[in-house]
């Protein structure tokens, strides 16, 4: 590597807005998240699962006609 032209690499403390924080590496001096894995609902197991079968039979209905037509 050539000296004097990379950024130097820290190790710092970055938090959540949770209040959650963990080291990592990085060029930055201060990092700030509002949402990390320890209050994101993906990963907390809160996530709400949406129904997509009433999407489509609603799509059907409404274009049944169409439907009938190309058969």
């Amino acid at each position: 590597m050539k000296n004097g032209i990379h950024p130097e690499y820290n190790n710092l403390t970055a938090s959540c807005a949770c209040g959650a924080t963990f080291e990592m590496g990085s060029v930055l001096d201060e990092i700030k998240v509002e949402i990390c894995s320890d209050c994101h609902p993906f990963f907390t197991g809160k996530q709400k699962l949406i129904d997509t079968a009433g999407r489509i039979e609603k799509y059907k209905q409404r274009y049944a006609k169409h439907f009938a037509d190309k058969k």
